[in-house]
C-alpha cells in the first residue's frame, strides 16, 4: 500500500491536484452540495436516505 499512498500524495502536490482540492473545498461550502455528498456516501455505505 505505500506505493498507492505516495502516488495520492504526489497528485495531491501537483497542479492537477491542487485545483481538484479546490474545486471540493468550493463544493463543500454548498449546503445543497454537501446533502448530495452526504446521500451518496450513505449509500456507499449501504444505507438508502
Amino acid at each position: 500500500m505505500p506505493g498507492m499512498l505516495e502516488k495520492i500524495k504526489q497528485f495531491s502536490r501537483s497542479p492537477q491536484g491542487r485545483r481538484a482540492a479546490e474545486q471540493v473545498r468550493r463544493a463543500s461550502a454548498d449546503p445543497r452540495r454537501r446533502a448530495q455528498a452526504r446521500q451518496l456516501l450513505g449509500k456507499l455505505r449501504g444505507r438508502s436516505r
